[in-house]
């Protein structure tokens, strides 16, 4: 792996650990930035709509808060492309399954970039999840798993982190970076 600006793409579910781990592998490169999707996301002041608020597991989102979710990927995006032409290595932390597969590879087409899938296991996910100021809950979660392992299985770096600390999950992702390159 060089030191040249690289994009990083951080998924999971909810819980996960996107958050935490995407910012603690942010500071592993010299020159870096963190872009969390809900961060994105909360720059919608007005008329905001969240995935969670519109549907259940298993149904269809709303449009509404699908175009939002789809707005806010093509964001974080564009603004990866940003920092890396400006040197900086970009780490994105979303939930990309499904056809937010395809989406990112569309607003990443034409730049490698390197896809790390955290997949602890659904209890643990389910756990911490419980544990934070919003939850999706345990359908949700156990939903959410199961549609990450089916449709994303075979790409990317996936590493199971249940049983390691964000520091050490950090540390594996480093050590095996290079696993996860897609070139688009």
């Amino acid at each position: 792996m060089t030191d040249e600006a690289k994009i990083v793409v951080v998924t999971g579910i909810q819980g996960a650990g996107k958050s935490t781990v995407g910012r603690l592998l942010a500071e592993q490169f010299e020159r870096a930035a963190h872009i969390d999707a809900d961060t994105v996301q909360s720059m919608i002041v007005s008329g905001e709509a969240w995935v969670t608020d519109t549907s259940g597991p298993g149904e269809k989102i709303q449009d509404e808060a699908a175009r939002q979710l789809r707005l806010r990927l093509r964001n974080s995006c564009l603004l990866a492309r940003s920092f890396r032409k400006a040197g900086f290595t970009a780490v994105v932390g979303d939930i990309i399954l499904g056809e937010r597969w395809e989406h990112l590879r569309e607003d990443l087409h034409g730049v490698p970039f390197y896809l790390v899938i955290l997949a602890p296991d659904v209890g643990t996910v389910v756990e911490r999840d419980a544990a934070r100021s919003y939850t999706v809950g345990a359908e949700w979660g156990r939903h959410l798993d199961r549609e990450l392992r089916e449709t994303m299985a075979g790409l990317g770096l996936w590493i199971d982190s249940s049983n390691l600390t964000p520091s050490e999950t950090v540390d594996d992702v480093m050590r095996r970076l290079d696993e996860g390159l897609i070139e688009s």
